[in-house]
């Protein structure tokens, strides 16, 4: 008789359940289906044989990940080993849910593994029946586990560098390319709404955002004068422009047109021109997130391009399977198909048409440079997906390297070889790349000693503060004891005296002025608060004195040689 254990993996731990009259549960199915609602003739079925608690949240997380990639995590491993009959005449055999873990403990233990059928039914009833057949296991409590391992593997499935977040690359080129639509499209809807007041303008400004800003400094044009001409050309910088501007307004064809209608053209033409300031804030912006996350493929390709193809992939991670032949068409599907279904010429190039690459080579050149770049562009975003330390040194020897391709097919100079460009880039990575770790781990020292500060200020409490303010008090004191210290001790009677002398005066200014800073209340209560170290500093002077007494007299004594 062959004897059949199902493993079941629940958010609590592992359970080995023993599975009682095989052959007749094998050959009669329906039941099996019946009685797996109740929980009494389940019981009669099947029986836990062992089950292994996760020690901790972290250890079910690891043991989940295991599980979900196809691996034998060590603790199911020795479970397995310790509770499953491997040896003996009667062969086990092992009933699990998934047929890729089946497989990979199938290599582990050399043994037969059955998955669907029956297995599946009786792990229906096992899921449902699972906080009854473990003893302490309440179905609050199961829950809650469930509930738990569900937020920590969602979490870490979907935990990645904040910095290198594709999916910020993803929104704002579909939203540079809208801006890019709803800015022409405005643009053109103020130029036909001010152009009845003043045709001539168009013709003159072709630009739609300096038209807009036109539009909105000029208003009406009657009121155009000399002293406009200055703001005019800031606008244009063009001072021929401008003084066409102010010629056309004095002779233009263009209808009169009330206040009220100006005021609504210049509103609509302040918002056109927000929006516009706005596209180059978010291009700038897209320049800096392409730099973070795929900076080879932006030095290689530009900003734009190489965010139009993950946007198109759908993410870096897909943009990085793809072979060089998918990434050359990428973008020219529609022209793909038609041309296999018309048996025509296939596209030669896709997205990458917008590279300045392919618009500088001749036109029987632009196959092969298409290939080529789409061959680079797959290994830039190869390198940017799975480098830990983001560099753009690859991006820029790849650069090189179309450069040097483009020139060979102009004047037939032979490029460098691969391997030798290659062996430059490794090297000059390695090197930018320790240097941004150190740099980094300089910032991460610096992060955890704050938090380590915080800590013990959160656990002293009072303390903490009563420390700092120590401190501060110890740090004016220092100064106070090297001021006497830097000038020379022949002078310290007079600056004694000076001292002694300005004393009273103080004290009257500080009667007759308003209540001090914080910072002058916490000097004064530490210079009351140490009365042994002005003692000390009285014993240190009174000495300095006596030297300094001595000196004097013997100038004295020269003086009187020399009358």
């Amino acid at each position: 008789m062959v004897l059949l254990h199902v493993l079941f993996e629940h958010a609590a731990g592992y359970a080995l359940f023993a599975v009682k009259e095989v052959e007749e549960i094998g050959m009669l199915l329906p039941q099996v289906e019946e009685s797996v609602l109740s929980l009494a003739k389940f019981n009669s079925m099947v029986s836990l044989a062992a089950f292994f608690p996760f020690k901790s949240a972290q250890a079910a997380l690891e043991n989940m990940n295991a599980i979900s990639e196809g691996l034998v995590h060590a603790d199911l491993k020795l479970f397995l080993e310790t509770n499953l009959p491997l040896s003996g005449k009667k062969k086990a055999v092992l009933g699990v849910s998934d047929s890729k873990i089946g497989a990979a403990l199938q290599e582990e233990f050399s043994m037969s593994i059955q998955t669907g059928g029956v297995v599946s039914e009786i792990l229906r009833g096992v899921r449902l029946h699972f906080h009854s057949l473990v003893k302490g296991l309440t179905a609050l409590a199961a829950s809650k586990a469930q509930l738990g391992l569900g937020h920590s593997y969602s979490r870490a499935k979907v935990k990645f560098n904040v910095n290198r977040a594709d999916n910020m690359i993803i929104q704002s080129i579909a939203l540079l390319d809208q801006l890019d639509k709803d800015i022409n499209t405005f643009s053109m809807r103020v130029r036909e709404w001010y152009g009845y007041h003043f045709p001539e303008l168009i013709k003159i400004v072709a630009d739609n955002s300096t038209y807009c800003r036109m539009a909105q400094l000029i208003g009406n044009r009657k009121e155009l004068s000399e002293e406009n001409l200055e703001a005019i050309e800031e606008v244009v910088m063009d001072g021929a422009k401008a003084q066409a501007i102010l010629d056309a307004s004095r002779s233009s064809m263009g209808m009169d047109i009330s206040p009220i209608d100006l005021i609504n053209i210049e509103r609509f033409s302040s918002r056109v021109v927000s929006l516009a300031e706005y596209r180059l804030q978010l291009q700038e912006y897209l320049r800096s997130k392409m730099g973070q996350v795929a900076p080879n493929l932006a030095a290689l390709i530009g900003d734009v391009v190489g965010a139009r193809l993950i946007s198109h992939a759908g993410s870096l991670t897909n943009l990085a399977k793809y072979p060089a032949s998918t990434v050359q068409i990428l973008g020219a599907e529609k022209a793909l198909f038609r041309a296999l279904k018309t048996r025509g010429n296939t596209p030669k190039y896709g997205l990458i048409f917008h590279s300045t690459f392919i618009g500088r080579a001749a036109a029987k050149n632009k196959g092969r440079i298409s290939r080529y770049l789409a061959n680079k562009c797959t290994l830039a975003s190869r390198i940017d997906c799975f480098s830990e330390v983001p560099t753009s040194v690859f991006g820029d020897k790849l650069r090189g390297q179309v450069e040097e391709r483009l020139s060979f097919y102009e004047t037939g100079d032979m490029p460098r070889k691969n391997v030798d460009v290659m062996k430059e880039a490794v090297k000059e990575a390695g090197e930018v790349a320790a240097e941004i770790k150190k740099k980094l781990d300089k910032k991460e020292k610096k992060r955890k000693k704050k938090e380590r500060l915080l800590q013990e200020q959160s656990e002293n409490g009072t303390n903490g503060d009563a420390q700092l303010e120590n401190e501060n008090v110890a740090e004016t004191v220092v100064k106070k004891k090297k001021r006497p210290s830097e000038g020379p001790v022949e002078e310290a009677p007079e600056n004694g005296a000076q001292d002694q002398a300005s004393t009273p005066a103080k004290k009257k200014k500080r009667k007759s002025e308003p209540e001090g800073t914080v910072e002058q209340q916490e000097e004064e209560a530490a210079t009351e608060t140490t009365p042994a170290k002005k003692k000390k500093k009285r014993q240190e002077a009174e000495p300095a004195e006596e030297e300094a007494e001595p000196a004097v007299s013997e100038k004295k004594k020269k003086k009187k040689k020399k009358e």
